[in-house]
């Protein structure tokens, strides 16, 4: 497991364009047969991927955690954007397919990965945060029928905003976030860029009582995502392709352009849950 720690705004300004890539881009995530983990000083979220091809993979805590299994003390989701797959939880087994996701209440124990199919294997993307509480594991769709174990995105949480004059017309598929799927902290969600729209998150913001990681995907070879940070009045730039997270602290905005249309998954953890609690940031303001 890769640690990293946290960074102060003062010192970021500063930065080179290595130096930002290496403190807040993860590159590298989605290995054949590996489970790889990015553990951040920065409210502690873990941000990982497990890749199973031709074998079962196993999570297991690490030295980092200096926990008796990984989670012990935290939660955890997941959200598959690789072929149909399946994690296995304590002996009970779940069925992901391709956009369809998972809450992992603190407890589980023994929790597994494996692919259907090892030519179109399951990319199963993880984001883990601290917890103090057990809430109920359950895989969710976002679209189906309510059955025993899992949950249906309620009509209400898949949000379409912007425009194509605007170049940010998107849909927002909220997964884990209260009222819908319980968590101690994490909140969890999916945005998918309609064709001809290029821009997410903009006017944007930033939230003070959380951090968020964006995973871009569904992106050509060929094409990348111009992901902005930094203070409003000190902005900065990555260039992320396909697959790529990026680490956003709590004082830094987190917008992006891209080459084209593309899809991004984002993941928050801090102290507050309210999906709506951000500070806006003026378009004028913006330097």
């Amino acid at each position: 497991m890769e640690v990293r720690t946290a960074s102060s705004p003062r010192d970021v300004k500063h930065y080179t364009t290595e130096r930002l890539r290496e403190e807040f881009l993860i590159q590298n995530l989605f290995v054949a047969d590996e489970i790889k983990l990015v553990y951040s000083h920065i409210d502690r979220i873990i941000t990982g991927a497990a890749t199973p091809v031709s074998k079962t993979l196993e999570l297991t805590a690490g030295a980092e955690l200096r926990a008796e299994y990984f989670l012990q003390r935290r939660e955890m989701g997941v959200i598959n954007i690789g072929g149909d797959g399946v994690i296995t939880i304590d002996g009970r087994t779940y069925e992901v397919a391709y956009k369809e996701a998972m809450y992992i209440g603190m407890g589980s124990k023994d929790i597994s990965f494996a692919s259907k199919d090892a030519a179109n294997p399951a990319k199963f993307y993880i984001n883990s945060a601290p917890a103090h509480k057990t809430y109920p594991t359950v895989l969710i769709k976002p679209e189906g029928t309510p059955e025993e174990g899992v949950v249906i995105v309620k009509d209400e949480n898949k949000v379409e905003l912007g425009s194509l004059e605007a170049s940010n017309h998107r849909v927002i598929c909220k997964y884990i976030l209260p009222g819908q799927v319980e968590s101690c902290q994490l909140v969890m969600g999916m945005t998918g860029l309609k064709p001809g729209s290029v821009w997410n998150s903009m006017p944007c913001h930033t939230h003070d009582r959380r951090m968020e990681v964006y995973l871009y995907f569904e992106l050509p070879e060929d094409a990348f995502v111009m992901h902005y940070m930094g203070e409003p009045t000190e902005t900065r730039h990555i260039v992320m392709r396909n697959e790529e997270a990026v680490i956003s602290p709590s004082w830094s905005i987190h917008a992006g352009s891209g080459t084209c249309s593309y899809t991004f998954i984002w993941g928050m953890v801090g102290e507050n849950q309210a999906f709506d609690d951000m500070d806006g940031v003026a378009m004028k303001d913006l330097m």
